[in-house]
């Protein structure tokens, strides 16, 4: 993977998948399970990673795996065999969007797609998804690339062509261009020789593969006359990287819980600190799967060793916790030190590539240890989690001597340095959950096969996500507390707006389809809600605010509808005392519409409600035709 030393100009990265079933074990390299945030992600990562100059890229960027894939390995099915049976509405309103984004506003140069079928045909032989939708309504200026040997995956697993010639044909004539493994290799000239692929078809896709390296200045002569030319290996670990590795930290964290408020610790009233758990030491856990070398790092001991003095007690073994053989010494320390941190979790052995969790619990005795070691401490417990996907801790939630709980993530190299800088109040928490933390007994008729994102009611089946899912939580989409207290005003936003149809289109409303006009029968252009938001920081510490904004749309759109759906978010960084106005724009035709059961993207007519943190605002959309209508 690391090219002898030296990686190549192609980066198979970002992973914009939704993360649509809280097992999933590749659920951790993804932004979470809201489309709009996954597709902000995209194209701002993209661009990060590219560049902005328009024939020139300093590396490609791929958004994968496209589409609908979301499951690896669940009671007996993997995603080399998985036939995701999506409807146009879900494949329109979800799994889509963040591909979308990536393309039309990220201008990626190359998509991935994937292992699984999709409605029985494999998404790497399925001209509808990449001649038709990615190069042609998207438009990608760039290359499609199969995952690794997902072309030989669908002839030798799903069995979708008698031959190899024909899969390797099918695949090109799809729009693929590029084969991650040898498929291709082996069989397109045969396939050609056959009869059932042309010359032209071969060169259509090597066209596509060539241009994205010329992009690249790869045909530019000597690399170091170029403005990336003189980068090496010596850049990577220079102080302003690492210090970038140790913000992101920061600003990932979440703050689950916090009563009293007992945190931030203090220094000279926790002068010992009890740190305990198999997550305590963690290095290699902390950078999570796909990740280069790491400079150094800072496990969490040692972390808040540079706080406090600390007494270590592992606790479990590792984060499977079989048994209670270590629980006595992790007890006796937190009978002694002023204060108690349980760093706990997972690792890539409980969710990973190939590993879809079983469940939502803490692994084996984890649960036990962090209720013993809290009965038993003398100071304050406080609950410290790394995993990628959520976890049922509705134990420790309600346990009033765990008075405090972190969500890390897996944060990275300097993660026990960000955690510590955190709980010691050095750093202000800002993080919000980007996924919904479900209780266990939500698996109990949500086998991760279904893929159906809308709640069915009378089969008892829940939906998925925040934007479809209205039952019990543990910790809700976007959760996350702060050392300081923020208060939003609404300073000005418009109550009625005018949505302007294309000529001859009749204004009339009497039916549902007309109560909710599709986005391509209205002038979308300019089309948006300003919203002005006052922040207001009325605590004792600067902190940083992630301004969230939901949007329902109105009542009595029945099953095209969701429960809320986020349409911005904004982060701010106001001092203490201090006020920030912050303006959001909102796009009437992308963010205010709702998808019919026949993938047909509408804007519902009437009052969408608006929630800002504890602010409810309403708009009126109204039709307002434009033009001659004729009847």
């Amino acid at each position: 993977m690391y090219n002898g030393g030296t990686a190549g100009l192609t980066y198979w990265s970002p992973n914009v998948n939704i993360f649509r079933d809280p097992r999933w074990g590749r659920g951790q390299e993804t932004p979470g399970e809201d489309p709009v945030l996954a597709g902000t992600y995209a194209a701002t990562y993209v661009r990060g990673l590219q560049g902005t100059h328009a024939n020139r890229l300093k590396v490609a960027a791929c958004c994968k795996h496209f589409t609908a894939y979301d499951l690896d390995n669940w009671n007996g099915m993997d995603r080399f065999h998985f036939n995701a049976q999506v409807s146009k509405q879900d494949i329109e309103d979800t799994f889509d969007v963040p591909f979308k984004m990536c393309v039309s506003e990220g201008k990626v140069a190359s998509v991935m797609c994937s292992y699984n079928q999709v409605n029985g045909v494999p998404t790497c032989a399925d001209p509808n998804l990449l001649k038709k939708t990615v190069r042609g309504l998207w438009q990608l200026d760039g290359y499609i690339v199969s995952d690794c040997d997902s072309v030989g995956v669908f002839y030798d697993n799903q069995h979708y062509t008698p031959t190899p010639e024909e899969a390797a044909a099918d695949a090109i004539k799809a729009g693929l261009d590029l084969d991650c493994g040898p498929f291709l290799a082996v069989h397109t000239q045969n396939a050609v020789k056959k009869g059932l692929l042309s010359e032209a078809d071969v060169n259509g896709a090597l066209v596509n593969t060539l241009t994205v390296q010329m992009r690249l200045g790869m045909f530019d002569g000597e690399p170091t006359a170029h403005p990336y030319g003189h980068l090496g290996p010596k850049d990577v670990c220079k102080p302003a990287h690492q210090e970038l590795a140790l913000e992101a930290a920061r600003q990932g964290i979440v703050l689950l819980k916090n009563t009293g408020p007992v945190l931030p610790l203090s220094s000279q009233l926790h002068r010992t600190v009890a740190v305990i758990g198999p997550n305590s030491k963690a290095t290699i856990t902390m950078i999570g799967n796909y990740a280069g070398v790491a400079c150094g790092y800072t496990n969490p001991l040692q972390g808040i060793g540079r706080y406090a003095r600390t007494v270590h007690q592992l606790g479990c073994q590792n984060v499977a916790c079989k048994n209670d053989k270590l629980f006595g010494p992790a007890i006796n320390a937190a009978r002694q030190a002023d204060a108690t941190v349980l760093v706990m979790g997972l690792d890539q052995s409980i969710e990973a590539e190939t590993v879809d969790r079983t469940g939502l619990l803490l692994p084996g005795r984890q649960p036990d240890l962090v209720s013993k070691v809290a009965a038993a401490s003398k100071g304050p417990t406080i609950l410290v989690l790394m995993s990628g996907g959520p976890v049922d801790i509705t134990f420790a939630k309600n346990n009033p001597r765990i008075v405090g709980i972190l969500w890390a993530g897996y944060p990275g190299q300097a993660g026990g340095a960000a955690i510590a800088d955190i709980l010691f109040g050095t750093a202000n928490p800002g993080g919000k959950l980007p996924v919904t933390w479900y209780p266990e007994e939500y698996l109990t008729k949500l086998p991760m096969t279904n893929m159906a994102m809308r709640a069915t009611k009378s089969a008892g089946y829940p939906g998925r996500t925040y934007r479809f899912y209205n039952g019990p939580v543990v910790y809700p989409f976007g959760h996350g507390l702060t050392y300081t207290h923020f208060v939003h005003t609404l300073a000005s936003a418009p109550t009625v707006v005018s949505v302007p149809l294309n000529g001859h289109r009749r204004a009339n409303v009497t039916n549902i389809s007309n109560r909710a006009i599709r986005v391509t029968h209205a002038r979308c252009d300019k089309l948006s809600i300003t919203l002005q938001v006052d922040i207001k920081n009325v605590g004792s510490r600067d902190g940083t605010h992630t301004l969230l904004v939901f949007s329902a749309p109105p009542a009595g759109f029945g099953h095209w509808a969701l429960e809320k759906q986020l349409v911005a978010f904004e982060k701010v960084h106001v001092p203490a005392k201090g006020q920030h106005r912050v303006g959001v724009n909102i796009h009437v035709c992308k963010l205010l519409s709702v998808v019919d059961r026949s993938g047909i993207r509408r804007i519902p007519l009437g009052e969408h409600s608006f929630n800002i943190g504890d602010v409810k605002h309403s708009v009126s959309l109204q039709a307002a035709a434009l033009g001659i209508i004729k009847s």
